[in-house]
């Protein structure tokens, strides 16, 4: 049984930074890349960012140069973080961590709200 567990998320003024944290369970998510995922109001949710099990990394462009996701290995508890600076409100939404692509089922996400 797979899990996920998002943490770190808050309110920030912009120009701020937050780090978010992926907590994983099950062995799979060593060898799969991981994604950080983003579901602002009344919108889609959206790629934000990946990172394979090699480091190779994929930012969307809307993140491009202000977000850095990174990845702690363990056999049987992978950890992924997305360091976020330089945020702006249209980053407000609620974060998830997801194996990439074909996500499994969601976890809770944790909100992220940029606002003065």
């Amino acid at each position: 049984q797979v899990q996920l567990v998002e943490s770190g998320g808050g309110l920030v003024q912009p120009g701020g930074s937050l780090r978010l944290s992926c907590a994983t369970s099950g062995s799979i998510f060593s060898i799969v890349a991981m994604g950080w995922y983003r579901q602002a109001p009344g919108k889609q949710r959206e790629l934000v960012a990946t990172i394979t099990p090699g480091d190779s990394t994929f930012y969307a462009d809307s993140v491009k140069g202000r977000f850095t996701i990174s990845r702690d290995n363990a056999k049987n508890m992978v950890s992924v973080y997305l360091q976020m600076n330089s945020l702006e409100p249209e980053d407000t939404a609620v974060y998830y961590c997801n194996k990439y692509p074909l996500p499994y089922e969601w976890g809770k996400g944790t909100l992220v709200t940029v606002s003065s």
